[in-house]
């Protein structure tokens, strides 16, 4: 292949702990690392925005569902994220892959200079052949600096950094006119060309899918709108 691309991969909790058990799905990770495994022996440069930091957390603290208060928040995200980075680690190593943890808020970001050494920082990882794995920084941010989910975070990063493609995985297998577990006659939608005219006759205001995760089809349709906006073909 002469082309090469730069790729982001986006993964929401609900992809990577079990909504029931809030066991590690880790036939969905080691997917995932087969396939950017992959695409980089391809020669294409590969960033995974990975969520699942709190509800790995959950799992480790015991805990049957995700606490109100701010501050119990942040200590489970403490305790989930190395767990959540050490599992991606172990599955990377198999293939003798480098990864880097990025985490940040929307603060590093909003100052030009920061933007700079963010996008600097994640271009020489990638000079570098590893595989930056990004998430919110839950453990400091607060509402007034919060990317709000991941999937906004995602199309942000692949602007960051001049992706081609991001890829936004979720349960389901493409957009839907409305949810397709509670509307049988929901209808898929399998390219939108153009957001800047909405979707007529759409719903997505069903919210996340499942306990663990934060987002849902309309943040998904939003980060695309960024990222559209910025050049980077989207795929939901």
């Amino acid at each position: 292949m002469n082309n090469t691309y730069t790729i982001v991969i986006k993964l929401g909790s609900s992809s990577l702990v079990d909504e029931t058990t809030k066991e590690p799905k880790l036939s969905i990770m080691s997917l995932i690392v087969e396939t950017v495994v992959r695409l980089k022996r391809l020669g294409h440069r590969v960033i995974i925005v990975s969520s699942g930091g709190i509800a790995v957390g959950l799992k480790i603290l015991n805990l049957d569902k995700r606490p109100k208060r701010l501050a119990e928040v942040q200590a489970i995200a403490a305790v989930g994220q190395g767990r959540l980075i050490g599992r991606w680690d172990r599955l990377f190593s198999e293939f003798d892959q480098r990864i880097a943890q990025i985490l940040i808020t929307r603060n590093d970001i909003a100052d030009w200079s920061q933007y700079k050494n963010a996008q600097n920082t994640v271009n020489e990882l990638l000079k570098m052949g590893v595989v930056p794995i990004v998430n919110e920084n839950d453990t400091l941010s607060v509402s007034e600096i919060k990317f709000g989910d991941n999937d906004t975070l995602s199309a942000i990063t692949a602007a960051l950094i001049g992706a081609d493609y991001l890829f936004l995985l979720t349960d389901v297998d493409c957009l839907y006119t409305d949810n397709p577990r509670t509307n049988p006659d929901a209808k898929s939608i399998l390219i939108v060309p153009d957001l800047s005219k909405g979707l007529p006759g759409v719903n997505t205001s069903s919210g996340s899918g499942s306990d663990v995760g934060t987002g849902g089809m309309q943040t998904k349709i939003i980060a695309a709108d960024l990222a559209t906006n910025a050049g980077v073909h989207t795929i939901v």
